[in-house]
């Protein structure tokens, strides 16, 4: 009678197993590492700052194409040739150039009736890098191709016509020789009614260093001082 009880006492019954739901699977957690806060918040700067760069980088070089745009069509339609379709000109630099600017003052004394050079007032003409000798002559320090311009205004009354001429002189030999030459009258037909007239000159010259160039007249007595009357000057090409 001991030995029955002491059997049913060590074999518990177990129960029977449940049969598994059909058309509702079980789900399958699968557990995960939440990300730490720490690591979010750089990587969220990061991206924010990447966006922000491109679209600043973006409406920098639209802004730059834009201005880059209008100021070559302005450039292109401002000048002659862009107007009519040619390419701009390419922009030289001319600020070491050559040139020179001579004005003629009135004269303190009475000026004979002869021929000779004109001489030139230095404060109301203007040089660079061209020299000046003996008030008429203007020397020339780098050698090249000049555009050399003289205008000569008569006035007063002749009869015969007045001749102007540029001339060139080597410094080394002197010798002289006439480069431009021009005439002009100042009376009228009947030789009655004095006038004014003009004798104007302009040649490209090609000079050596060491050249002098200064602008003689047939009668000085007649040459009209005033000071946009009478000029002369180069310029190097």
């Amino acid at each position: 009678m001991i030995n029955t009880y002491q059997t049913s006492m060590a074999l518990p019954q177990v129960p029977p197993p449940v049969p598994p739901r059909l058309g509702r699977p079980e789900p399958i957690l699968i557990p995960t590492q939440l990300p730490s806060a720490g690591y979010s918040k750089p990587l969220l700067r990061f991206l924010v700052c990447v966006v922000t760069l491109h679209l600043f980088l973006s409406v920098g070089g639209f802004l730059y194409l834009y201005y880059n745009e209008r100021q070559i069509a302005h450039a292109t339609y401002s000048s002659p040739q862009g107007r009519v379709g040619f390419p701009p000109v390419e922009k030289q630099d001319t600020t070491y150039r050559a040139f020179a600017r001579m004005l003629i003052g009135k004269p303190n004394a009475t000026i004979e009736k002869k021929s000779g050079y004109l001489e030139w007032r230095m404060d109301l003409s203007v040089r660079k890098n061209i020299n000046y000798y003996g008030k008429s002559w203007l020397t020339v320090l780098e050698p090249g191709d000049y555009l050399v311009y003289s205008r000569v205004t008569f006035s007063k009354h002749s009869i015969a016509p007045l001749t102007g001429c540029i001339k060139l002189k080597n410094m080394e030999t002197g010798a002289e020789k006439e480069v431009a030459k021009a005439h002009c009258s100042l009376s009228d037909k009947d030789g009655l009614n004095p006038q004014l007239c003009t004798v104007t000159l302009q040649d490209v010259i090609t000079l050596s260093r060491g050249n002098q160039l200064s602008v003689w007249v047939e009668n000085l007595s007649l040459v009209d001082y005033g000071k946009q009357s009478t000029s002369f000057g180069m310029y190097k090409l």
